[in-house]
């Protein structure tokens, strides 16, 4: 059955393919994939007269996402490439007074620190470094660059291994874990060391090493106005590494080394900004001592000595992120994310907060999450990537007005195609009548007089939330005829603290009566063939897919991808385990091992009549294979249709990293859906 399936979805790209070659495709298709190109990372030089971005494009010859950098004129849009030779660049920081650029390249396979001086556009390789740098920073007069970067460590042992004789060929030595964090979902096993700060003359040098310990030191990283000490974030504790939730503001001179600890409070503070007079620190985090599933992250300001900290987002019930200073140190710009849609706004000392950009998109392609990034200049002009449900995330500039988008990223892959309309689709919940966001996507050549397969696709996370943003997955689905519905069922994120808590301790719960009122709802409107009802969906997702076929018979199909399925064996599996015992759950599994088993999809296979395909990235840490093995197995056992398809070399992440196997994956599962045309 496998074998079977593979080889259609392998008929449809190839189909689809064949499409092109005989003449102009209207619609989207699998090829399209390797042609979409998005911004990412703008940030805008701080007089706000050019933008350098990163430009996110796929290459078709080595089916990989590769990352350049370029340069924009803010008021005329013109632009050039500036860092774009073989391999990616990406983090371009701008230097404060604009005359440089600092980022980083791989070279040699190995991520490297370069600054481009931008007069003469010559560029020079600051420091030769053994591990990746990250969170690059700028001191206030320039001659200096900050970064974390790891240190490695030994690694654990047991015993001395027995000596080898000269020539011989043995097995490989026994590897030995100790550590509580060991590996982490797209990096695999973690390389034994701490992330640690480091300082380089801006010139190029030799790196100095500024905080040492068995501690981690987390990014962003902000300098002291004087340029002498440096703000970063890290949890210290004696049991740091099992509270992976924690974190605290500490301030490190970068005269004599000593360590200043300026926040101190049950959860996390981390991303300082520093006011541009240098007697204030900006930074978010939440109280989290009730250790609830879902907490909204405030912006707060304290001096900068640590004394005096205050929230200024405590009336808003939105989360908030990446601080930034305004030119003249009166407001504080944030990003938030309302409704499944990211806005940045500017929240000034009272408190008084201002949505001044909307639109913000970014990020993976293949479902239509909230998010996006942006910069401030000194005279307030923003800098952000902007996008929508039919276009995937340009770059933008606004400043008190219009937005106005400087590139068109996609225009000669989108001409002459017709793309699926997306529209908001009104829902209340059969629960309690909650208002439950949501959108309908209509296939290419809709006619609302014909009657059409609709696909339930939902979204991970829990604590997450899709809005009106692009997506391959739902372009591809749309461009096969299907409807397509996707919403924010409560416990999602961007409707306030109480509606992502509805889930606490309590999923899946009533999230399922939100997300069958988001069916009832297409299947009102009069073009929905109710006896081809199909549901998908990733990671939290895959687990509500999995949950839904074990309530109801209603759907002819479902494809669970990346699922939980069991949830003692994922908690204990899982990379992050240390927090979602505690945080999700309350106890430990062998303390309540029912109150796991009830919110199991496993618990519900004794009643799945659905041909259900089930499909995993074989590098999977989120939720590892194990998960999806024993749902596709229990499936078998029952004799109910399955399938399953593993991602080779994909993690929890990365399962549509590579342009092919996301184009693969969404024919899968069309291809599944295909075969079970109705009841």
């Amino acid at each position: 059955m496998r074998a079977l399936l593979l080889a259609t979805a392998i008929s449809f790209i190839a189909a689809t393919g064949a499409a092109a070659q005989d003449g102009p495709t209207r619609v989207f298709t699998a090829r399209d994939l390797f042609g979409l190109q998005q911004a990412a990372d703008p940030q805008i030089r701080p007089d706000g007269a050019q933008v350098a971005y990163v430009r996110a494009s796929n290459d078709l010859m080595t089916d990989r996402t590769r990352r350049t950098i370029w340069l924009v004129d803010a008021k005329t849009g013109a632009q050039s490439p500036l860092v774009a030779d073989e391999g990616s660049s990406f983090s371009p920081r701008w230097s404060p007074d604009g005359k440089r650029l600092a980022y980083v390249a791989v070279v040699g396979g190995a991520p490297q620190l370069f600054v481009r001086w931008m007069a003469d556009g010559r560029a020079a390789k600051v420091a030769t470094l053994e591990q990746a740098p990250s969170d690059i920073t700028w001191s206030p007069d320039g001659k200096t660059l900050a970064f974390t970067m790891l240190v490695p460590a030994p690694g654990a042992s047991l015993a001395a291994p027995i000596a080898k004789p000269e020539g011989a060929q043995w097995a490989e030595p026994l590897r030995v874990e100790d550590r509580v964090n060991w590996r982490a979902d797209g990096e695999g096993e973690l390389k034994p060391g701490y992330s640690q700060v480091f300082t380089v003359s801006a010139d190029g040098g030799a790196p100095r090493q500024r905080t040492f310990g068995k501690f981690d030191a987390q990014g962003p990283l902000a300098f002291a106005k004087d340029g002498q000490g440096l703000i970063f974030a890290s949890n210290r504790a004696a049991n740091w590494e099992r509270d992976a939730g924690e974190s605290e503001l500490f301030r490190v001179s970068l005269t004599d080394g000593g360590l200043t600890q300026l926040t101190k409070r049950v959860g996390p503070d981390y991303a300082p900004a520093v006011s541009p007079d240098g007697k204030l620190i900006a930074y978010v985090g939440y109280d989290d001592a009730r250790h609830r599933g879902y907490e909204n992250q405030r912006l707060y300001v304290m001096n900068a000595d640590g004394s005096n900290p205050r929230a200024l987002t405590a009336g808003l019930d939105r989360s908030v992120g990446d601080p930034q200073w305004s030119g003249d140190g009166k407001a504080i710009y944030v990003d938030y994310a309302d409704l499944g849609q990211t806005k940045v706004a500017r929240v000034t000392l009272d408190g008084k907060m201002t949505t001044v950009a909307e639109g913000l998109t970014g990020g993976g392609l293949d479902r239509p999450y909230a998010g996006g990034a942006f910069s401030v200049a000194r005279d307030g002009t923003i800098a952000f990537t902007k996008g929508d449900a039919l276009n995937p995330a340009d770059l933008a500039v606004t400043k008190g007005g219009a937005a106005r988008t400087l590139t068109a990223l996609n225009a000669d892959l989108f001409a002459g195609k017709t793309l699926g309309k997306v529209e908001a689709l009104p829902v209340k919940s059969s629960f309690d009548g909650k208002s439950i966001g949501a959108w309908i996507v209509t296939p290419p050549g809709f006619d609302p007089a014909k009657k059409y397969p609709l696909i339930l696709e939902i979204h991970g996370g829990p604590f997450s939330a899709y809005g009106p943003s692009f997506s391959t997955d739902n372009q591809l689905y749309a461009a096969a005829g299907y409807v397509v519905v996707y919403s924010n069922p409560r416990g999602s994120t961007s409707y306030g603290e109480a509606f992502a808590n509805e889930i606490d301790r309590n999923y899946p719960s009533h999230d399922y009566d939100d997300l069958m009122s988001v069916v009832d709802a297409a299947v009102a409107k009069g073009f929905v063939d109710d006896k081809r009802l199909y549901v998908t969906g990733g990671s939290g997702g895959g687990a509500l897919t999995a949950w839904i076929v074990g309530k109801t018979g209603r759907f002819a199909a479902a494809a669970t991808q990346k699922p939980v399925i069991n949830w003692t064996s994922q908690v204990l599996t899982v990379d992050g385990y240390t927090g979602m015992a505690r945080d999700w759950f309350g106890q430990m599994p062998w303390e309540d091992p029912m109150a796991y088993w009830k919110r199991s999809p496993l618990s519900l296979v004794g009643n799945v009549t659905t041909p259900t395909l089930v499909v995993v990235g074989d590098k999977d840490l989120r939720t590892p294979p194990s998960e999806a093995e024993q749902y596709y197995q229990a499936l078998q056992l029952r004799g109910v249709p399955t399938a399953l398809v593993k991602v080779p070399g994909a993690s929890h992440g990365g399962i549509a990293a590579r342009p092919s196997q996301a184009a693969g994956k969404a024919a899968a599962i069309l291809a599944w859906f295909e075969r079970y045309k109705g009841k």
